[in-house]
């Protein structure tokens, strides 16, 4: 990619996300390659890489996903307005100052923000939950999201939280105790600032916008999938077998999508992590659904892996899962490995599970 692109491309950074794949894959399949009026299905969209992928190719796209909070982030990312109508919301919102309920309380709260950011976050939070219809608001949350927390600065403060990991959030006993030994304390900040920034930053160039959706909801369920469109391209990276923490790991982000001030450790509608073939069992249901809304020249690619402290071989899992599910298996390559941006979380907890290989699949209807 280069420069021109990556202006344009600014806005699939709007809010990191653990649990991410490189943009350039689904780029690689979807760039040059196909006529404007295809259609891409990414049935675990995440934070939305796929669909940000098909809207650089002038693609329309659906995503998918079981987590309010991925599903937040998508929704931004096919998106579009501008930095001061993102800003004029901003203002106006924190002009009302309408806050219900009080805001969250704690230890763990009072050294995570200052008190008058915690407030403004509230009156945002709440604004945002009543009423996130337009393209700005949509995009504020994606923003306010990507600043909820991370590494405070000497200067020029980026992050409304005291120091914290960006791409997940820590769990209250760890970073009580990291606050605690290091003094720190949390930063009073400037909300709107930031926010303006950050709009600048992710909105000074768009890709063209189209008609493209951010759904939230379990693709295991046909429902989720017909709406009466047929798609071309399934291009996904699904949950590997025993990543089970997404809310969890996202906790403040899901507190600020409605989600409560603690962490929830419950699963949700996610596969079922019982066993190897069970989980496998369970993603055959969505590539069957997958399946029935596809064209019949359609074509699936996924990214695949495993982590390690499971020793079930995540090709052997991905091969039993594409068994009898509408699809054939073509090709099966080599991804590498994926270490990422969780390093940071060695200054809360310490030694965090590491991806093993990963595969890059290609099938083709049955």
């Amino acid at each position: 990619m280069n420069r021109a692109e990556g202006d344009v491309a600014a806005l699939n950074a709007v809010c990191p996300y653990f649990t991410m794949f490189p943009l350039d894959f689904p780029l690689s399949v979807l760039r040059n390659r196909l006529p404007t009026d295809r259609l891409v299905l990414d049935p675990f969209c995440g934070r939305g890489t796929t669909n940000f992928a098909a809207r650089l190719s002038g693609l329309r796209s659906v995503g998918i996903d079981s987590s309010p909070v991925a599903v937040a982030i998508a929704a931004a990312k096919v998106a579009s307005s501008n930095s001061a109508a993102v800003v004029n919301a901003t203002r106006n919102i924190l002009r009302a100052d309408v806050a219900t309920d009080d805001p969250p309380s704690g230890d763990f709260w009072k050294r995570a923000y200052h008190r008058d950011t915690l407030r403004k976050l509230c009156v945002l939070r709440e604004a945002l939950l009543r009423d996130c219809s337009s393209d700005a608001r949509v995009l504020l949350r994606a923003i306010v999201m990507g600043a909820l927390h991370g590494p405070t600065a000497v200067t020029r403060q980026a992050y409304f939280s005291n120091q914290c990991p960006r791409t997940f959030a820590p769990k209250p006993r760890y970073a009580i105790a990291y606050w605690k030994r290091e003094c720190l304390k949390a930063p009073r900040v400037n909300v709107l600032e930031i926010i303006r920034l950050r709009a600048a930053r992710f909105l000074a160039r768009l890709p063209k916008h189209n008609k493209s959706f951010a759904i939230l909801g379990d693709s295991r369920s046909l429902d989720t999938m017909e709406g009466g469109k047929r798609f071309d391209w399934i291009i996904t990276s699904p949950p590997y077998y025993g990543m089970r923490t997404y809310i969890s790991d996202q906790w403040l982000r899901n507190w600020f999508v409605g989600g409560p001030a603690h962490v929830d450790y419950q699963q949700g509608d996610q596969l079922d992590h019982g066993g190897p073939e069970t989980f496998a069992a369970d993603l055959a249901k969505v590539w069957r659904n997958a399946a029935s809304v596809s064209k019949g020249n359609a074509r699936l690619v996924c990214r695949f892996g495993g982590i390690r402290d499971r020793r079930a071989d995540p090709l052997e899992i991905a091969r039993e899962s594409f068994r009898n599910s509408g699809w054939r298996l073509m090709t099966a390559r080599s991804a590498g490995t994926a270490l990422d941006g969780r390093r940071q979380a060695k200054q809360f907890a310490g030694v965090q599970k590491v991806p093993r290989q990963e595969y890059d699949l290609y099938a083709r209807l049955a």
